[in-house]
């Protein structure tokens, strides 16, 4: 990665570069001019700082860099990722005793200027580790922060080049920005893991979705573990800490510092714990771990596909009633249930009678449906009729009804079964098969004479030994 915030030469000295990548026409273009006014801070130990400014603009292999005092040191994120880099090497404790001293100056510094802005990303400030000619041991530089970000923007290695900063969430300002970066930074060096590892980088930052200090470092010193935890859930709106982000820096300071000021030994701020204690910082991370994984994730989603989930719920919820209700049709449709085979042939015929066709379909099972399909038709014509011609009185009289009212011919709207004769001729209920002979007249308002007919009907019990007609072989006389 190129750098294009970097200490280099500039007409033979030592300087502050910030390589812009304009070519001079488009550097004029976009004002970046505008930027040799913007202030930056170099920041002294002893609580004093200056004012920085850019002392001029070189066109160097085609692109405008401006340049101005130099500050020697590290930059911030490229010492952490160094010490990262060297996390499982034998240079890790004097790697991140070296980081941890780079954090406690970072934070004085910040503490120092107080509420004057200055730059949040790590990238932009400069820490004096030795002693030189210009500024002693612990001096921070904090780069002009509009320029700087345009330098870290062309650093980015994200292929929609947008700056993503995994020490800084933007919805904080002044200390407690500060106290947020100075959390993750700690967090960083004493777990020896990033806190915000995820794609969905500032959505954990500002939800709290990161493993929590105790699980991730069981026997770092509780109070320092505290400290890191509060300040990163300053962003976190539900578990905000009461601590401002000064209290929190303060507290830092002194658990990292010694009566002189310099850092303790890394190694100090850990001990020994208690089986227990493991193994409930074992169970805490396992805990986090299915949280982020399953709970987290589902919550993401369901936000992200809201519209869709609520289209599709509405679908299931749809198809739901339809099969609920198709069930409840299922289980109210009569049926021959209690009914001898005898008993199921008379009410077949009654219900033919009274056109009642889902009664007779309950009849059925495999015989001929030539009587359900007159019914059907026959109703269908008298409800239009009836619609048609607006009266409330039925225009059908059941020939049963008719005949036993003395049966007076001509009979117009008389349809259905009258004289119905039942015999017996063979087979046996025990079997589960039976036959029999229907003799009967049917009455037809499409006619003026009944029909005599004589049919033979077979009846088997179904799967819920119920009888039912299989089949009807008919005779006209």
């Amino acid at each position: 990665m190129v750098q294009r915030i970097r200490i280099s030469n500039v007409n033979d000295s030592a300087s502050v570069c910030f390589d812009t990548g304009l070519d001079p026409r488009s550097f004029a273009r976009t004002k970046m001019s505008q930027s040799l006014i913007e202030p930056g801070y170099v920041v002294n130990m002893d609580g004093s700082h200056e004012v920085w400014k850019a002392a001029g603009v070189n066109e160097i292999n085609g692109c405008m860099t401006v340049f101005g005092p130099a500050v020697h040191g590290k930059r911030m994120d490229m010492l952490l990722e160094e010490t990262e880099a060297l996390i499982q090497s034998a240079k890790q404790t004097a790697q991140r005793q070296t980081a941890l001293q780079a954090v406690i100056y970072w934070i004085k510094a910040k503490m120092f200027l107080g509420e004057t802005r200055t730059v949040l990303n790590l990238g932009a400030s400069i820490v004096c580790l030795e002693d030189t000619q210009t500024h002693p041991r612990g001096t921070v530089y904090f780069a002009p922060e509009h320029l700087s970000t345009r330098c870290l923007y062309l650093e980015s290695t994200r292929p929609d080049q947008s700056l993503n900063d995994k020490y800084n969430c933007p919805d904080l300002l002044d200390m407690e920005a500060a106290a947020f970066c100075a959390g993750v930074m700690l967090y960083k060096i004493l777990t020896g893991n990033h806190p915000y590892s995820g794609a969905e980088l500032y959505e954990d930052m500002r939800e709290g979705i990161f493993m929590p200090v105790q699980p991730a470092a069981p026997t770092l010193n509780e109070k320092l573990a505290e400290l890191i935890q509060s300040a990163l859930l300053l962003p976190v709106a539900k578990k905000k800490p009461s601590m401002s982000g000064t209290d929190i820096l303060s507290g830092i300071l002194e658990m990292l510092t010694d009566k002189t000021g310099a850092a303790v030994g890394i190694d100090s701020l850990f001990a020994a714990i208690s089986l227990e204690k493991t193994k409930q910082a074992e169970k805490d991370g396992k805990s986090f771990l299915f949280r982020k994984n399953v709970v987290i994730k589902t919550q993401r989603f369901a936000a992200a596909n809201k519209h869709l989930i609520i289209g599709i719920s509405i679908g299931v919820l749809f198809a739901l009633f339809v099969l609920f209700s198709t069930f409840q049709g299922v289980r109210q449709r009569p049926t021959t249930s209690g009914l001898s085979p005898d008993r199921v042939v008379t009410a077949y015929f009654d219900a033919f009678s009274s056109l009642d066709r889902v009664f007779m379909e309950a009849c059925v099972n495999g015989a001929d449906k030539t009587d359900i399909n007159a019914a059907t038709s026959f109703f269908a014509v008298f409800k239009q009729r009836q619609a048609y011609e607006g009266s409330g009185n039925p225009l059908i009289v059941q020939a049963r009804a008719w005949k036993e009212k003395g049966g007076e011919l001509p009979a117009p709207n008389v349809f259905g079964v009258t004289d119905l004769t039942i015999t017996y001729i063979g087979g046996s209920e025990d079997d589960g098969l039976v036959v029999y002979r229907a003799d009967y007249l049917l009455w037809s308002p499409t006619e003026n004479h009944a029909r005599d007919r004589s049919d033979v009907i077979t009846l088997r019990t179904d799967r819920k030994r119920h009888w039912r007609i299989i089949e009807i072989l008919r005779t006209e006389k």
